[in-house]
């Protein structure tokens, strides 16, 4: 394991905390987590980039863990999200790095790559689509509006939370654990969860994140097109979401390469190996 370093970073009008390694000279790479995680299920990829030579920054994303939770749902509107990764990015210094997301963080890194595409060399997306093909999926593939169900569900005030923390957050872990291949979360790694979900404001805030897509989408941005040299990485067993919108998402990158692997949705959980090996190859080719 390589040495984290735990930092507070001022982007974007908010404090995010930040977990750092690998050699300072290192080439840049940013790690965005997803629902509902923190900068910590990234582990498995911070010790393998760093060991490789890398610098890297596992941010807790705006409303979890240890960083700021601003009030409001427009406040995680995904303009606000991806201009916290352009803060992130100016912060270490660099015009342009790797940038790399699983889940809400990949959409956050599709929409930066769509927005700032000069801000970013390399691109990795882990088990999420790129935005106009879930837009599109959503309107014309019941099957994928049903596996949406809790999109819908969160937009109701204050009840997830009351739902989701209910029983030392017994929901969220069983929706994790259910959703995995058995054996992949750890009861060691729940209770590191449980205490970041129980900071204060957080599951709000982190709620407001799907409360945002709905109600305070951003604006359209002129093409969909994604000019940044991108891998996506699918786990072809996802519970969520169906495996034909990476093909679709692919097709939108001009330099783009899909490998789909035999996991569930959390890819870089089950075989981290195989995805760190993906990773490092895409970024010395």
């Amino acid at each position: 394991m390589q040495p984290y370093d735990h930092l507070y970073i001022q982007t974007n009008g908010i404090q995010l905390h930040v977990v750092q390694s690998g050699p300072e000279d290192g080439k840049p790479v940013i790690l965005l987590h997803g629902f509902p995680e923190f900068w910590y299920g990234w582990r498995h990829q911070i010790d393998a980039l760093a060991a490789a030579g890398y610098r890297v920054w596992a941010p807790d994303q705006r409303g979890y863990n240890l960083s700021d939770k601003p009030e409001g749902i427009a406040a995680y509107n995904l303009d606000k999200l991806a201009a916290d990764v352009i803060g992130l990015i100016d912060a270490m210094g660099h015009e342009r790095v790797r940038l790399i997301g699983h889940d809400w963080g990949a959409a956050v890194a599709w929409w930066t790559a769509n927005k700032f595409p000069e801000r970013l060399e390399k691109l990795v997306i882990l088990n999420v689509p790129h935005h106009a093909v879930f837009q599109n999926y959503l309107r014309t593939h019941a099957s994928q509006l049903r596996k949406s169900w809790y999109v819908f569900a969160m937009q109701i005030p204050w009840l997830p939370e009351q739902m989701m923390q209910t029983n030392n957050f017994q929901a969220m872990s069983s929706a994790i654990r259910s959703s995995a291949r058995p054996g992949t979360f750890s009861d060691e790694d729940m209770i590191e969860y449980r205490q970041a979900w129980a900071q204060p404001h957080a599951l709000t805030s982190m709620m407001n994140w799907y409360r945002a897509v709905i109600q305070q989408p951003p604006a359209s941005l002129p093409s969909p097109r994604i000019t940044v040299p991108t891998l996506i990485i699918w786990g072809k067993h996802d519970a969520f979401l169906e495996a034909a919108m990476a093909e679709e998402s692919v097709r939108l990158c001009e330099d783009g390469k899909l490998v789909f692997l035999d996991t569930t949705h959390w890819v870089q959980h089950e075989t981290p190996e195989q995805v760190n090996q993906l990773i490092l190859d895409f970024f010395q080719s």
